[in-house]
């Protein structure tokens, strides 16, 4: 070979071999917000954690290709829109919020550019609850497709509260006064309509109070000590998972046999739950993200439905509170805590 040739092999194979030719491009750092009404705690925190463990199965890894950004309205909502606006400010590519609809509210009015993904919301979201005040429609045009900035999952939370109530009565055939913790006034006017009929049949009166405030929880609190129902169903809201231990701590003090929407109140010694797997949503959530960092607009993927129920019934709990389950209830449960 010619000293010509030699000479161009070796500028080929040291121009392979410079910095700027064998650098690669920095891998892009996602930015995500997750906005929460309440406040952070176990029970609040178990389907974050569920969503941040899918997350890390697509390819995400905090610290190296995501941030994640954590705002808590503290349950003061009038705080929520500062704290969205901060994420708005911090140029995030998505915000999640918690499923209730204050923090759902306040990033709806905050953007109409950056995503937004529900997980779960405990709302229809065509109900009027969610309009856009203005313009005196729904924000989200339909569910099979939103349109607009906003997608994500509903957890069917008011549509389950007459399975909720027909579990207490076959559990335990001889209450006949229930009360009722709701999370807001609005949504506890929808939610009796549409357990009427279920409460009719099952010969039920309702004790109903909304627990949309610290204040009006414990409001409700006093209530029921007061009026002394035979049995306890506790909806989800920031305030009933903040005060988690206190509700299942008055229930046992007082032998009120009660279910809740949230297994995580089972997991902490709450008798037994049924409702939408808090942490199956979280984990869809983090595909819907997925799919938009990669380029889908959030306006093209359907709301929806959960999948995966739970019916979790706390053994030692009854136990403790002297009540006997029937057998056929307890294999029907997707879980035992014994």
């Amino acid at each position: 070979m010619s000293n010509k040739y030699v000479r161009l092999a070796l500028a080929v194979a040291l121009l392979g071999l410079s910095p700027r030719a064998g650098a690669q491009q920095p891998e892009r750092v996602f930015r995500i917000g997750y906005l929460s009404s309440g406040t952070s705690s176990a029970a609040s925190d178990a389907g974050l954690s569920a969503f941040r463990q899918r997350l890390q199965e697509l390819g995400y890894v905090e610290g190296q290709n995501v941030v994640i950004e954590y705002r808590y309205g503290k349950l003061e909502n009038e705080r929520l829109p500062d704290l969205v606006a901060e994420l708005v400010r911090r140029n995030v590519d998505v915000i999640v919020t918690s499923p209730d609809p204050p923090s759902i509210r306040a990033a709806q009015s905050a953007t109409r550019t950056i995503p937004i993904v529900m997980p779960g919301t405990v709302v229809d979201p065509l109900q009027t609850e969610f309009w856009d005040k203005q313009r005196r429609a729904p924000l989200v045009v339909s569910l099979a497709k939103p349109g607009g900035n906003i997608t994500g999952l509903t957890n069917l939370a008011s549509e389950l509260h007459g399975k909720r109530l027909e579990l207490l009565k076959e559990a335990f055939p001889r209450i006949s006064r229930v009360a009722i913790l709701w999370p807001r006034a609005q949504q506890q006017a929808q939610a009796l309509k549409d357990i009427e009929e279920v409460r009719k049949a099952l010969n039920i009166k309702i004790q109903s109070l909304a627990t949309g405030s610290l204040q009006d929880f414990e409001g409700a609190i006093s209530e029921i000590s007061r009026d002394s129902p035979d049995a306890l169903l506790v909806a989800r809201s920031q305030v009933t998972l903040n005060n988690q231990h206190r509700i299942i701590s008055f229930a046992t003090q007082r032998r009120l046999p009660t279910i809740y929407a949230e297994s995580e109140f089972v997991d902490a010694g709450g008798l037994m739950s049924y409702g939408a797997d808090t942490r199956d949503l979280y984990r869809r959530a983090a595909l819907y993200v997925d799919k938009i960092l990669k380029g889908t607009k959030p306006g093209d993927l359907p709301i929806e439905r959960p999948t995966k129920f739970e019916f979790v019934i706390n053994l030692k709990t009854a136990k403790a509170l002297g009540l006997t389950i029937p057998p056929e209830m307890l294999f029907r449960a997707d879980r035992l805590i014994r």
